[in-house]
């Protein structure tokens, strides 16, 4: 653990695989280890971070979030109107163990793309093999 993983030697490990479509996959792990710091890191910090997941319905994902037992929402959906990135909505919201995550939707064609060759990396077309 502690040559390959750089945590505690006497750490452990649960492990959640996620799929995310035909051609993503999320690696989710929890450690429990001696002296564990339990305090997550706002994102303004050193090792701060966020995952964020596009939906195609950003207000009917709050309210499937609001439901949830243990995630609190942060504040209500963005909606941004101006500048390179208008047309994008988002809102940030915490899972039951603290991490910060967000829902966004940004439609293609965005107003950065007009300046520049830089693409985005969006959503496939619809999965066929659900």
């Amino acid at each position: 653990m502690a040559r390959q993983l750089n945590v505690h030697p006497r750490a452990c490990t649960r492990i959640a695989m996620l799929r995310l479509g035909p051609t993503t996959n999320v690696e989710l792990f929890q450690y429990e280890a001696p002296d564990q710091n339990t305090r997550i890191p706002l994102n303004c910090d050193h090792g701060g971070h966020h995952l964020a997941f596009f939906v195609d319905d950003v207000d009917a994902a709050v309210e499937y979030l609001r439901r949830q037992q243990g995630v609190h929402v942060l504040g209500d959906p963005q909606h941004i109107t101006e500048g390179p990135i208008a047309g994008d909505r988002w809102v940030y919201f915490l899972s039951p163990w603290g991490m910060q995550l967000e829902v966004l939707n940004m439609p293609p064609g965005m107003p950065y793309e007009k300046e520049t060759e830089a693409r985005r990396y969006g959503p496939e077309p619809r999965w066929t093999n659900r």
